[in-house]
């Protein structure tokens, strides 16, 4: 399989895995919209469906996905860690 995950758009922040991903690999994503390329280090196990985000978001930063804000980052996040209710919560509540 040539990627490990899915982006949605361009100016997500966020992939989706779409195989499970292991900490300590380098693993390549697809956006959807223009079929470019999108590369990572993985710091932390992400299982299969769930987020990795690409860029730093700081706590209180909000997280992109189909470009558009999905939640808001509860701590600090690096790019390659696995993003989920442990560090993102609804930005609806």
């Amino acid at each position: 399989m040539p990627h490990k995950f899915l982006v949605h758009a361009p100016h997500d922040s966020v992939g989706v895995a779409i195989t499970d991903i292991h900490a300590g690999e380098t693993i390549d994503g697809v956006v959807l919209e223009n079929n470019s390329l999108v590369s990572v280090s993985a710091v932390q196990d992400v299982p299969l469906g769930h987020k990795i985000a690409l860029a730093p978001l700081a706590a209180g930063a909000k997280v992109v996905k189909y470009d558009v804000t999905i939640g808001i980052a509860t701590a600090a996040i690096k790019p390659g860690e696995h993003v989920h209710v442990h560090n993102l919560k609804s930005a609806r509540w």
